[in-house]
């Protein structure tokens, strides 16, 4: 039988060595790179999920062409540093999924137009948001630190709440239940009426989920005028 402390122990295990691999890799990297957690929700899916080793480089897309990308763009920072779009464009690398841009020399920074197959129109455009906040300054502009939190969303203007799920793991024994909660990433306010899992949220963000099976799953949480949330990854044994 394979208990939960096994597979714990294994995660761990794994996490430590991605952590020293990417610790190495780091130092093949300019000055200023670092691992953040960046996400990009596009229209109808998750693009992309994890953390990501980038650092200041020079940004090539179809639409605007090639340009330095290092947070010193119109004077936003001092020195060179990893940014918001820096991420993006080291994660469209390891995962192979498109982006594209139009280049301001007045900002000097791109405006991401496309990630994926999400495509700005008339009244959808993309938004960028750094620890839950909307960015003051473009994705070359913005600088990130070790373990920020980035977002790329797609539609971001329209949404009402950013949903966030708490925890965002569980290691559980089949057949238990465990309580979770919706927030609102950028105010922390409770968010009734979101669903995941098929449970609906109450009014104070919370919904109790049942694992019937064994396995590793993973859920999302959704509300037709939101942002769906975070990922709540679930190891069942």
């Amino acid at each position: 039988m394979i208990h939960i402390k096994h597979i714990l122990f294994a995660a761990t295990l794994l996490y430590t060595i991605l952590a020293a691999a990417l610790a190495h890799e780091s130092r093949t990297f300019p000055s200023g790179s670092s691992i953040v957690n960046l996400r990009i929700e596009g229209a109808t899916n998750t693009i992309y999920e994890a953390p990501i080793l980038s650092g200041p480089r020079n940004v090539t897309t179809p639409s605007g062409g090639t340009y330095k990308c290092d947070g010193t763009n119109h004077g936003a920072n001092p020195t060179p540093g990893n940014t918001c779009t820096d991420a993006l464009d080291a994660a469209s690398k390891l995962l192979n999924f498109p982006f594209d841009g139009t280049y301001s020399t007045t900002f000097d920074d791109f405006f991401i137009t496309s990630i994926g197959t999400s495509t700005q129109t008339a009244t959808q455009f993309w938004g960028l948001l750094l620890n839950h906040q909307f960015t003051p300054v473009g994705g070359c502009q913005q600088e990130v630190k070790v373990g920020d939190n980035v977002l790329w969303a797609f539609d971001a203007f329209s949404k009402t709440y950013f949903l966030k799920v708490t925890p965002d793991v569980l290691a559980v024994k089949k057949g238990s239940s465990r309580t979770i909660t919706v927030t609102d990433a950028s105010t922390g306010v409770a968010v009734e009426g979101a669903v995941i899992s098929g449970v609906t949220t109450d009014r104070d963000g919370k919904a109790s989920l049942t694992f019937p099976k064994s396995g590793v799953f993973k859920f999302k949480a959704t509300r037709d005028d939101s942002l769906r949330s975070n990922a709540l990854r679930v190891v069942v044994a």
